[in-house]
Protein backbone atom coordinates (compact mmCIF):
# COMPACT_ATOMS: atom_id res chain seq x y z
CA UNK A 1 0.00 0.00 0.00
CA UNK A 2 2.75 2.62 0.96
CA UNK A 3 4.36 1.53 -2.68
CA UNK A 4 1.48 2.72 -4.03
CA UNK A 5 1.27 5.87 -2.39
CA UNK A 6 4.82 6.54 -3.50
CA UNK A 7 4.24 5.91 -6.56
CA UNK A 8 1.22 8.18 -7.02
CA UNK A 9 2.90 11.44 -5.17
CA UNK A 10 5.45 10.47 -7.97
CA UNK A 11 2.74 10.55 -10.84
CA UNK A 12 1.59 13.87 -9.65
CA UNK A 13 4.40 15.94 -9.92
CA UNK A 14 4.91 14.49 -13.70
CA UNK A 15 1.96 15.50 -14.56
CA UNK A 16 2.69 17.00 -17.48
CA UNK A 17 4.72 14.75 -18.88
CA UNK A 18 2.13 12.39 -18.63
CA UNK A 19 -0.59 14.62 -20.02
CA UNK A 20 0.91 14.92 -23.36
CA UNK A 21 0.70 11.14 -24.04
CA UNK A 22 -2.81 10.97 -22.62
CA UNK A 23 -6.17 11.19 -25.33
CA UNK A 24 -7.85 14.03 -24.37
CA UNK A 25 -11.58 14.09 -23.89
CA UNK A 26 -13.25 15.98 -26.72
CA UNK A 27 -16.12 18.42 -25.59
CA UNK A 28 -19.71 17.64 -26.45
CA UNK A 29 -20.88 18.37 -29.84
CA UNK A 30 -21.65 21.25 -30.29
CA UNK A 31 -24.94 20.77 -32.54
CA UNK A 32 -26.06 18.13 -30.18
CA UNK A 33 -25.56 21.01 -27.23
CA UNK A 34 -27.57 23.64 -29.26
CA UNK A 35 -30.47 20.97 -29.72
CA UNK A 36 -30.68 19.98 -26.41
CA UNK A 37 -30.98 23.87 -24.81
CA UNK A 38 -33.84 24.05 -27.97
CA UNK A 39 -35.60 21.23 -26.46
CA UNK A 40 -35.15 22.14 -23.07
CA UNK A 41 -36.44 25.41 -24.23
CA UNK A 42 -39.40 23.77 -25.64
CA UNK A 43 -40.53 22.17 -22.57
CA UNK A 44 -40.47 25.01 -20.12
CA UNK A 45 -42.83 26.61 -22.69
CA UNK A 46 -44.77 24.09 -22.76
CA UNK A 47 -45.04 23.84 -19.03
CA UNK A 48 -45.91 27.25 -19.38
CA UNK A 49 -48.72 27.17 -21.89
CA UNK A 50 -50.21 24.15 -19.98
CA UNK A 51 -50.26 26.08 -16.80
CA UNK A 52 -52.27 28.64 -19.06
CA UNK A 53 -54.73 26.95 -20.38
CA UNK A 54 -55.30 24.52 -16.96
CA UNK A 55 -55.33 27.70 -14.35
CA UNK A 56 -55.67 30.75 -16.23
CA UNK A 57 -53.84 33.98 -16.11
CA UNK A 58 -55.45 35.30 -13.02
CA UNK A 59 -54.96 32.55 -10.79
CA UNK A 60 -51.51 32.35 -12.09
CA UNK A 61 -50.96 36.64 -10.90
CA UNK A 62 -52.90 35.85 -7.83
CA UNK A 63 -50.55 32.74 -7.05
CA UNK A 64 -47.51 34.81 -7.46
CA UNK A 65 -48.65 37.62 -5.28
CA UNK A 66 -50.03 35.81 -2.26
CA UNK A 67 -46.70 33.08 -2.35
CA UNK A 68 -44.65 33.33 0.69
CA UNK A 69 -41.31 33.95 -0.72
CA UNK A 70 -39.34 33.63 2.47
CA UNK A 71 -39.73 30.13 1.98
CA UNK A 72 -38.95 30.84 -1.97
CA UNK A 73 -35.33 32.00 -0.57
CA UNK A 74 -35.38 29.34 1.52
CA UNK A 75 -35.38 26.92 -1.17
CA UNK A 76 -33.08 29.29 -2.93
CA UNK A 77 -30.79 27.98 0.01
CA UNK A 78 -31.29 24.72 0.16
CA UNK A 79 -30.47 24.66 -3.70
CA UNK A 80 -27.07 26.47 -3.05
CA UNK A 81 -26.10 23.96 -0.06
CA UNK A 82 -26.52 21.27 -2.50
CA UNK A 83 -24.33 22.78 -4.80
CA UNK A 84 -21.72 23.53 -2.49
CA UNK A 85 -21.64 19.96 -1.17
CA UNK A 86 -21.82 18.59 -4.72
CA UNK A 87 -18.76 20.95 -4.98
CA UNK A 88 -16.91 19.41 -2.05
CA UNK A 89 -17.55 15.62 -2.86
CA UNK A 90 -15.30 16.18 -6.01
CA UNK A 91 -12.68 18.54 -4.76
CA UNK A 92 -11.80 16.15 -1.71
CA UNK A 93 -10.70 13.49 -4.01
CA UNK A 94 -9.20 15.74 -6.90
CA UNK A 95 -7.42 17.79 -3.98
CA UNK A 96 -5.73 14.64 -2.85
CA UNK A 97 -4.29 14.02 -6.27
CA UNK A 98 -3.69 17.55 -7.11
CA UNK A 99 -2.83 19.36 -3.47
CA UNK A 100 -2.28 22.56 -5.48
CA UNK A 101 -6.44 21.85 -6.70
CA UNK A 102 -8.49 24.93 -4.89
CA UNK A 103 -12.35 24.82 -4.35
CA UNK A 104 -13.10 27.57 -6.53
CA UNK A 105 -12.39 25.70 -9.44
CA UNK A 106 -13.84 22.28 -7.90
CA UNK A 107 -17.30 24.47 -7.92
CA UNK A 108 -16.59 25.99 -11.09
CA UNK A 109 -16.18 22.20 -13.12
CA UNK A 110 -19.12 21.43 -10.29
CA UNK A 111 -21.31 24.02 -11.91
CA UNK A 112 -20.33 23.22 -15.69
CA UNK A 113 -21.15 19.64 -14.64
CA UNK A 114 -24.79 20.63 -13.56
CA UNK A 115 -25.14 22.33 -16.46
CA UNK A 116 -24.43 19.16 -19.14
CA UNK A 117 -26.33 16.68 -16.52
CA UNK A 118 -29.84 18.34 -17.12
CA UNK A 119 -28.97 19.13 -20.62
CA UNK A 120 -28.36 15.82 -22.08
CA UNK A 121 -29.67 12.48 -22.07
CA UNK A 122 -29.20 10.49 -18.85
CA UNK A 123 -27.14 12.79 -17.83
CA UNK A 124 -24.57 11.22 -19.94
CA UNK A 125 -23.02 14.85 -20.98
CA UNK A 126 -21.65 15.99 -17.53
CA UNK A 127 -18.59 13.98 -16.55
CA UNK A 128 -17.06 13.94 -19.77
CA UNK A 129 -17.05 17.92 -19.87
CA UNK A 130 -15.86 18.27 -16.26
CA UNK A 131 -12.76 15.94 -16.89
CA UNK A 132 -12.56 18.26 -20.17
CA UNK A 133 -12.41 21.44 -17.64
CA UNK A 134 -9.72 19.55 -15.66
CA UNK A 135 -7.50 19.31 -18.40
CA UNK A 136 -7.26 22.67 -18.50
CA UNK A 137 -5.47 23.07 -15.59
CA UNK A 138 -3.40 20.48 -16.02
CA UNK A 139 -4.73 17.82 -14.85
CA UNK A 140 -5.29 13.78 -16.68
CA UNK A 141 -8.33 12.83 -17.84
CA UNK A 142 -8.06 9.80 -15.84
CA UNK A 143 -7.39 11.30 -12.93
CA UNK A 144 -10.02 13.10 -13.32
CA UNK A 145 -12.32 9.99 -13.88
CA UNK A 146 -11.09 8.28 -11.45
CA UNK A 147 -11.87 11.21 -8.95
CA UNK A 148 -15.12 11.27 -10.39
CA UNK A 149 -15.50 7.22 -9.96
CA UNK A 150 -14.66 7.74 -6.60
CA UNK A 151 -17.39 10.75 -6.06
CA UNK A 152 -20.14 8.42 -7.91
CA UNK A 153 -19.61 5.17 -5.39
CA UNK A 154 -19.72 7.02 -2.28
CA UNK A 155 -22.46 9.69 -3.43
CA UNK A 156 -24.81 6.81 -4.79
CA UNK A 157 -23.95 5.00 -1.89
CA UNK A 158 -25.06 7.81 0.18
CA UNK A 159 -28.06 8.90 -1.40
CA UNK A 160 -29.24 5.14 -1.71
CA UNK A 161 -28.78 5.10 2.43
CA UNK A 162 -29.53 8.13 2.81
CA UNK A 163 -33.19 7.39 0.81
CA UNK A 164 -33.69 4.44 2.47
CA UNK A 165 -33.83 5.66 5.54
CA UNK A 166 -36.31 8.60 5.11
CA UNK A 167 -38.48 6.20 3.10
CA UNK A 168 -37.96 3.83 6.32
CA UNK A 169 -38.75 6.52 8.82
CA UNK A 170 -42.36 7.16 6.77
CA UNK A 171 -42.88 4.02 5.49
CA UNK A 172 -46.73 4.12 6.52
CA UNK A 173 -47.27 7.68 4.57
CA UNK A 174 -44.82 6.61 2.12
CA UNK A 175 -47.24 3.57 1.05
CA UNK A 176 -50.18 5.41 0.92
CA UNK A 177 -49.05 7.42 -1.43
CA UNK A 178 -47.05 5.35 -3.78
CA UNK A 179 -49.90 2.92 -3.63
CA UNK A 180 -49.54 1.16 -6.87
CA UNK A 181 -45.90 2.21 -7.40
CA UNK A 182 -43.73 0.57 -4.94
CA UNK A 183 -42.53 -2.28 -7.07
CA UNK A 184 -40.76 0.67 -9.20
CA UNK A 185 -38.44 1.97 -5.99
CA UNK A 186 -38.02 -1.97 -5.28
CA UNK A 187 -36.38 -1.43 -8.89
CA UNK A 188 -34.48 2.07 -8.90
CA UNK A 189 -33.10 0.27 -5.34
CA UNK A 190 -32.35 -2.52 -7.01
CA UNK A 191 -30.33 -0.83 -10.42
CA UNK A 192 -28.50 2.06 -8.23
CA UNK A 193 -27.31 -0.67 -5.87
CA UNK A 194 -26.33 -2.88 -8.82
CA UNK A 195 -24.33 0.53 -10.47
CA UNK A 196 -22.28 0.81 -7.43
CA UNK A 197 -21.41 -3.10 -7.15
CA UNK A 198 -20.21 -3.04 -10.57
CA UNK A 199 -17.88 0.23 -9.91
CA UNK A 200 -16.55 -1.37 -6.82
CA UNK A 201 -15.55 -4.52 -8.69
CA UNK A 202 -14.03 -2.58 -11.35
CA UNK A 203 -11.26 -1.16 -8.66
CA UNK A 204 -10.82 -4.60 -6.60
CA UNK A 205 -11.28 -7.30 -9.13
CA UNK A 206 -10.22 -5.57 -12.86
CA UNK A 207 -9.64 -9.07 -14.34
CA UNK A 208 -13.19 -9.42 -13.69
CA UNK A 209 -14.31 -6.53 -15.69
CA UNK A 210 -12.37 -7.35 -18.59
CA UNK A 211 -13.52 -11.28 -19.04
CA UNK A 212 -16.88 -9.45 -19.39
CA UNK A 213 -16.22 -6.11 -21.07
CA UNK A 214 -14.00 -7.41 -23.66
CA UNK A 215 -16.74 -9.53 -26.16
CA UNK A 216 -18.99 -6.67 -25.80
CA UNK A 217 -16.52 -4.54 -27.15
CA UNK A 218 -15.27 -6.68 -29.93
CA UNK A 219 -19.14 -7.35 -30.54
CA UNK A 220 -19.61 -3.56 -30.84
CA UNK A 221 -16.69 -2.80 -33.16
CA UNK A 222 -18.01 -5.89 -35.60
CA UNK A 223 -21.52 -4.42 -36.02
CA UNK A 224 -19.67 -0.82 -36.17
CA UNK A 225 -21.24 0.91 -33.31
CA UNK A 226 -17.07 1.21 -32.28
CA UNK A 227 -14.45 2.17 -35.15
CA UNK A 228 -11.58 1.03 -33.43
CA UNK A 229 -12.37 -1.74 -31.07
CA UNK A 230 -8.82 -2.42 -30.21
CA UNK A 231 -7.49 0.72 -29.10
CA UNK A 232 -10.94 1.11 -27.31
CA UNK A 233 -9.86 -1.84 -25.49
CA UNK A 234 -6.52 -0.86 -24.68
CA UNK A 235 -8.24 2.83 -23.15
CA UNK A 236 -10.67 1.09 -21.11
CA UNK A 237 -7.59 -1.11 -20.02
CA UNK A 238 -5.32 1.43 -18.93
CA UNK A 239 -9.01 3.32 -17.03
CA UNK A 240 -9.37 0.34 -15.34
CA UNK A 241 -5.58 0.15 -14.33
CA UNK A 242 -5.71 4.18 -12.85
CA UNK A 243 -9.45 3.67 -11.66
CA UNK A 244 -7.52 0.63 -9.68
CA UNK A 245 -4.84 2.22 -8.28
CA UNK A 246 -7.32 5.50 -6.97
CA UNK A 247 -9.93 2.65 -5.57
CA UNK A 248 -6.54 1.53 -3.48
CA UNK A 249 -5.80 5.53 -2.16
CA UNK A 250 -9.56 5.57 -1.51
CA UNK A 251 -9.18 2.14 1.02
CA UNK A 252 -6.58 3.99 2.68
CA UNK A 253 -8.39 7.06 2.87
CA UNK A 254 -11.00 6.37 5.15
CA UNK A 255 -11.26 9.69 6.84
CA UNK A 256 -11.52 11.32 3.64
CA UNK A 257 -14.18 8.60 2.49
CA UNK A 258 -16.47 9.64 5.56
CA UNK A 259 -16.38 13.46 4.66
CA UNK A 260 -17.37 12.37 1.06
CA UNK A 261 -20.32 10.09 2.77
CA UNK A 262 -21.67 12.92 5.34
CA UNK A 263 -21.59 15.92 2.80
CA UNK A 264 -23.20 13.69 -0.01
CA UNK A 265 -25.95 13.01 2.38
CA UNK A 266 -26.55 16.34 3.47
CA UNK A 267 -27.07 17.21 -0.34
CA UNK A 268 -29.60 14.58 -0.45
CA UNK A 269 -31.20 16.40 2.20
CA UNK A 270 -31.09 20.09 0.89
CA UNK A 271 -32.53 18.37 -2.53
CA UNK A 272 -34.85 16.53 -1.36
CA UNK A 273 -35.82 19.79 1.07
CA UNK A 274 -36.59 22.22 -1.88
CA UNK A 275 -39.99 20.51 -2.61
CA UNK A 276 -41.24 21.24 1.06
CA UNK A 277 -39.68 24.66 0.63
CA UNK A 278 -42.21 25.20 -2.41
CA UNK A 279 -44.77 23.35 -0.85
CA UNK A 280 -45.23 25.72 1.94
CA UNK A 281 -44.24 28.59 -0.07
CA UNK A 282 -48.04 28.32 -1.88
CA UNK A 283 -49.55 28.14 1.35
CA UNK A 284 -49.59 24.52 1.75
CA UNK A 285 -49.67 22.81 4.96
CA UNK A 286 -51.17 19.29 6.22
CA UNK A 287 -47.93 17.40 5.99
CA UNK A 288 -45.10 17.80 7.76
CA UNK A 289 -41.64 18.29 6.44
CA UNK A 290 -40.85 14.40 7.13
CA UNK A 291 -43.17 12.88 4.61
CA UNK A 292 -42.71 14.86 1.80
CA UNK A 293 -39.02 13.80 2.08
CA UNK A 294 -39.59 10.38 0.95
CA UNK A 295 -41.90 11.27 -1.75
CA UNK A 296 -39.42 13.43 -3.23
CA UNK A 297 -36.70 10.70 -3.10
CA UNK A 298 -38.87 7.94 -4.73
CA UNK A 299 -39.56 10.76 -7.55
CA UNK A 300 -35.51 11.12 -8.13
CA UNK A 301 -35.56 7.60 -8.75
CA UNK A 302 -38.15 7.71 -11.64
CA UNK A 303 -36.58 10.25 -13.00
CA UNK A 304 -33.00 8.29 -13.32
CA UNK A 305 -35.37 6.33 -16.05
CA UNK A 306 -35.97 8.70 -17.74
CA UNK A 307 -33.84 9.48 -20.95
CA UNK A 308 -34.59 13.14 -21.59
CA UNK A 309 -32.39 16.17 -20.71
CA UNK A 310 -33.07 16.86 -17.23
CA UNK A 311 -35.61 14.00 -17.28
CA UNK A 312 -38.27 16.54 -18.88
CA UNK A 313 -41.99 15.67 -19.04
CA UNK A 314 -41.51 12.84 -16.94
CA UNK A 315 -40.34 14.60 -14.22
CA UNK A 316 -43.25 17.13 -14.25
CA UNK A 317 -45.88 14.33 -14.79
CA UNK A 318 -43.82 12.17 -12.06
CA UNK A 319 -44.46 15.50 -9.55
CA UNK A 320 -47.86 16.26 -10.75
CA UNK A 321 -49.22 12.10 -10.17
CA UNK A 322 -47.16 11.87 -6.48
CA UNK A 323 -48.13 15.05 -5.56
CA UNK A 324 -51.05 16.42 -6.37
CA UNK A 325 -52.78 14.94 -3.21
CA UNK A 326 -50.96 16.93 -1.27
CA UNK A 327 -51.07 20.34 -2.61
CA UNK A 328 -53.97 22.18 -2.11
CA UNK A 329 -56.33 23.13 -5.73
CA UNK A 330 -55.07 25.30 -8.01
CA UNK A 331 -51.58 25.34 -7.02
CA UNK A 332 -49.48 21.99 -7.95
CA UNK A 333 -49.03 23.19 -11.56
CA UNK A 334 -47.34 26.78 -10.46
CA UNK A 335 -45.80 24.36 -7.48
CA UNK A 336 -44.33 22.21 -10.44
CA UNK A 337 -42.98 25.20 -12.08
CA UNK A 338 -41.00 26.36 -9.19
CA UNK A 339 -39.28 22.94 -8.16
CA UNK A 340 -38.21 22.76 -11.71
CA UNK A 341 -37.03 26.37 -11.87
CA UNK A 342 -35.16 24.79 -9.09
CA UNK A 343 -33.65 21.91 -9.92
CA UNK A 344 -33.35 21.99 -13.53
CA UNK A 345 -33.44 25.68 -15.22
CA UNK A 346 -31.60 27.41 -11.98
CA UNK A 347 -28.87 25.00 -12.41
CA UNK A 348 -28.55 25.46 -16.29
CA UNK A 349 -28.12 29.34 -15.49
CA UNK A 350 -26.12 28.86 -13.49
CA UNK A 351 -24.08 26.47 -14.90
CA UNK A 352 -23.90 28.28 -18.57
CA UNK A 353 -22.46 31.11 -16.46
CA UNK A 354 -19.54 29.92 -15.42
CA UNK A 355 -18.80 28.78 -19.73
CA UNK A 356 -17.82 32.53 -19.71
CA UNK A 357 -14.33 33.25 -21.11
CA UNK A 358 -12.26 35.12 -18.41
CA UNK A 359 -9.54 37.41 -19.95
CA UNK A 360 -6.24 36.58 -18.07
CA UNK A 361 -3.26 38.30 -19.52
CA UNK A 362 -5.15 39.05 -22.92
CA UNK A 363 -6.16 35.07 -23.15
CA UNK A 364 -9.46 33.58 -22.62
CA UNK A 365 -10.69 30.15 -22.35
CA UNK A 366 -13.43 28.80 -24.59
CA UNK A 367 -15.55 25.60 -23.79
CA UNK A 368 -15.91 25.02 -27.85
CA UNK A 369 -12.60 24.56 -29.62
Amino acid sequence: MEDNLINNDKNINNISDNLENEQIVKPTNKKSTIFNFILVAIIFVGLFIYMILVDGIDNIVNLLKNVNYWWVLAGIGCLIIQWICDAICLHLPIKRLYPNQSFTNSFKVTMIGQLFNNVTPFSSGGQPMQAYEFTKTGKRVSDSFSAMAIKFIITQTALVVFTFAVILFQFSFFASIMKDFLWVAVIGFGINILVILVVILAGMKKRVITIISNPIITLLGKIKIFKNPEKIRENFDKSLDNFGEQFNIMKSEKAMVLKIFITACIQSFAYYSITYMVYRAFGNFGVNFWQIIPVQAFLLLLMTFIPTPGAGIGAEGGFLVLFQSIFKNGTINMSILFWRLYTFYLPIIIGALFLIPINKKNKSTKIFD
